[in-house]
């Protein structure tokens, strides 16, 4: 335990010098680092991929489940939009030293609110390990400094990953400990970071129920976090049929295991005679499993039977949770019962029944005609995401590198005293 406490201080006071520096650094040599890592990515493919194949292999032993193993996989084309979305994040404005406000007072003092980075970043995560390009390009290009705590299912990805992007940092002239990894699997390492307060600024935990889980209960530091993600989509009585057979098909199927997939179909009583099997029919051929209620299952014998906790769960696999509701207040309630506050679509063609779904929806993203797997900061325009929120502080649905940023307030005078 002294020797993984020792090695997370010598970890975090160089993160909080190397913070010191890009606080300061130029937008244009941030983007130099973000460019030259992009390069390094590429160039590093064959590595990356040969270490992967050894976490995939050990990930296949293990038992992990499909969507795991999809969340783990690179190929070429991951490695390439890895390297994309790096230099993606270059081409963004740069979001240190805004103006987010200014003004003037009766006295004639001049008060302006300006964008400063948080400082130090700190990201666990499990077995996705593109987390590590995604997270270091939007921590540099905010000017924080970051300490990735990747899980051991991606340990060799992770490593190769990193690997090639402190190459691009050194080769850009930026401190080599701008971005660093905790190089150990032990999970004393996670606890001495979820008590470095002197060092770091903001956690955020990507991963499973359970990681999520412990890090909100023992961190001492703030987080950016969500627990799960529940989301639903609902067919309006007013849908266009066709629309909603496609959105409801990509918002459950494209990718099943994160968390923007919909996990729960609400479907307008109204279409429970039409509708409603042509979207069970679609599901069900697309090889997912259909848990529904009394009326789902009544359009399709192949439905089983939803319970209570279905409507509480996140699957992350092919497996959905179907019920027929009266109408939108009925979706609404039945959202901000079971939902975790992520991301919820409406699909309908009322512009009253939308507006009173995404006004009444308790969520961080709420989207009208649109698949919930947009739930996403390169979606977003954001270049990529360091994670979602379901938080109400500061920051709320993607994290990106605006969200990666506080304030401070710059006071200008000319001479001005308070009186007495």
């Amino acid at each position: 335990m002294t020797e993984i406490h020792s090695l997370m201080t010598e970890l975090g006071r160089a993160a909080r010098a190397a913070g010191r520096v890009l606080a300061l650094t130029p937008d244009q040599a941030r983007n130099d680092a973000l460019k030259a890592a992009a390069a390094r990515l590429r160039a590093s493919a064959s590595a990356i991929k040969a270490a992967n194949g050894r976490d995939m292999e050990a990930g296949r032993a293990k038992g992990l489940s499909d969507a795991m193993l999809d969340r783990l996989m690179l190929d070429d084309k991951r490695i390439q939009a890895m390297a994309r979305g790096l230099e993606d994040i270059a081409q963004l404005p740069d979001p240190v030293g805004r103006v987010l406000a200014d003004w003037t007072r009766p006295n004639g003092l001049r008060i302006q609110r300006v964008a400063v980075p948080l400082g130090v970043i700190g990201i666990i995560y499990e077995s996705r390990p593109n987390v590590t390009a995604d997270a270091a390009g939007l921590c540099l290009k905010s000017g924080n400094a970051a300490i990735l705590r990747g899980g051991s299912e991606s340990f060799h990805s992770s490593h190769a990953i990193m690997a090639a992007l402190a190459q691009g940092i050194t080769d850009a002239g930026l401190p080599a400990n701008s971005v660093q990894m905790v190089p150990t699997t032990d999970r004393a390492a996670v606890g001495e970071m979820l008590t470095m307060t002197d060092f770091i600024d903001v956690i955020v935990p990507r991963g499973g129920k359970s990681l999520v889980a412990r890090v909100r209960e023992e961190s001492k530091v703030p987080l950016f976090q969500h627990l799960e993600g529940i989301c639903h989509t609902y067919v309006d009585g007013a849908a266009d049929i066709e629309m909603a057979r496609s959105v409801v098909l990509n918002a459950k199927m494209r990718r099943t295991g994160i968390c923007g997939s919909t996990e729960t179909l609400l479907v307008d009583r109204r279409l429970a005679s039409t509708g409603l099997a042509l979207l069970v029919s679609d599901l069900l051929a697309a090889g997912c499993e259909v848990r529904g209620c009394a009326l789902t299952q009544e359009v399709d014998d192949r439905v089983v039977a939803a319970t209570e906790e279905d409507w509480r769960t996140e699957y992350l696999d092919k497996i959905i949770s179907v019920r027929v509701v009266d109408g939108v207040q009925a979706a609404i309630d039945h959202v901000n019962t079971y939902g975790s506050q992520h991301t919820e679509a409406i699909v309908t063609e009322d512009p009253a029944a939308a507006e009173t779904f995404l006004n009444g929806c308790d969520s961080a993203i709420v989207c009208w005609n649109a698949s919930t797997q947009f739930a996403d900061g390169g979606e977003f325009g954001m270049g990529a995401e360091i994670g979602i929120s379901t938080g109400r502080m500061h920051a709320r649905g993607p994290v990106g590198i605006e969200q990666l940023c506080t304030f401070k307030y710059k006071v200008l005078g000319s001479g001005q005293v308070r009186p007495s």
